[in-house]
């Protein structure tokens, strides 16, 4: 699978406050909540579904990878959706590990695997 998603009880809201606070701890930070639904509207589109998009980069582990190599920045920074589906809440991430494959280096699979897991961490922890 070439994401990881959990599934929370939890409001939108509730869902990204908690989301935002374990990113935090864990030197994350969101630079961009991006509100679908908002956006689609506002251009007169229908779309009934609530569905936000966070931008979320650590900038020492941004610096390490475009360091090691370039053309990882192409997958820099990492998305967040978090979205109602049905009467639950799904917080998901494309896994870092599937993106950076592409670029073939075994290096920065290294770094994505400890970046995904402390990801996978904060999104556990945002149940």
């Amino acid at each position: 699978m070439f994401h990881y998603t959990v599934e929370t009880d939890k409001g939108m809201d509730e869902a990204i406050e908690s989301l935002e606070a374990n990113l935090k701890e864990a030197k994350f930070g969101v630079l961009w909540n991006f509100d679908i639904k908002d956006k689609l509207h506002e251009k007169g589109l229908e779309f009934e579904k609530e569905f936000k998009v966070l931008e979320v980069c650590n900038p020492k582990e941004a610096q390490r990878v475009l360091n090691e190599n370039i053309m990882a920045g192409y997958f820099l920074p990492c998305k967040m959706v978090v979205y109602e589906d049905g009467s639950k809440t799904k917080i998901g991430m494309p896994k870092p590990t599937s993106l950076t494959q592409m670029v073939e280096d075994d290096n920065i699979q290294e770094m994505a695997s400890d970046i995904e897991d402390r990801l996978k961490k904060c999104m556990d922890q945002s149940v």
